[in-house]
């Protein structure tokens, strides 16, 4: 484990709690932050703005049948490998609730935010619960010690300003699309694996990049 006093490496992390890749990009980066001094930048990004927050069939997603089993079957290599809980996708929803209030909690009180930001991945990913509910949000909220910042996430136009914040950085970077990791400017898009965001370190340690 890195030692608390060494020079932490900045890793970017654009992300949405309803993108199954992510879910696995995080664990990996959780893995990889236990060898590596890592401090990461959180940028929450949201993906379908049009989903509604009820939630919908994640046939109406639109993706050609064989491109969606061939995704499908890619994601389940990926969380067998990672050892992670998984529940098979029925529905996908609308995750600006919970991207509002996550960054809220990194903002305001940063020592809950790792348990609420894992309890939202666990809730949609393993649980099947809809994180476009506000009720389901107010509970996870509420057990990490987060529901006094609830309404504040949804109501205080700052929150939604820090959001459009990631997205102009994305679009900085070119970014084209979740998750993407950055690493010295360099853009990692997609689950990249343990070893690719390793070596992207050791190469931050020697002092640069090939």
């Amino acid at each position: 484990m890195p030692d608390s006093d060494t020079v932490r490496v900045p890793v970017a992390f654009y992300f949405d709690y309803i993108c199954p890749f992510c879910y696995v990009g995080d664990a990996r980066l959780e893995r990889v932050g236990r060898r590596y001094p890592i401090a990461v930048q959180y940028r929450f990004i949201e993906i379908h703005p049009d989903n509604p927050p009820e939630g919908r069939p994640v046939e109406e997603l639109g993706y050609p049948a064989e491109q969606w089993q061939a995704m499908n079957a890619n994601l389940r290599r990926m969380v067998e490998a990672e050892s992670l809980p998984f529940a098979e996708r029925t529905f996908t929803t609308n995750s600006r609730r919970a991207l509002l209030l996550a960054q809220t909690v990194f903002d305001e009180r940063p020592e809950a935010f790792r348990p609420l930001h894992r309890a939202i991945f666990h809730a949609y990913f393993v649980e099947q619960r809809n994180i476009g509910d506000a009720d389901v949000l107010r509970e996870l909220a509420g057990r990490h010690g987060a529901e006094d910042l609830v309404d504040r996430a949804w109501s205080e136009n700052r929150y939604l300003a820090r959001l459009l914040e990631h997205v102009e950085a994305a679009q900085a970077l070119k970014l084209t699309g979740v998750p993407t990791l950055v690493v010295d400017d360099r853009p990692f898009t997609g689950a990249v694996s343990v070893e690719t965001l390793e070596q992207a370190l050791e190469q931050h340690r020697q002092g640069g990049h090939a």
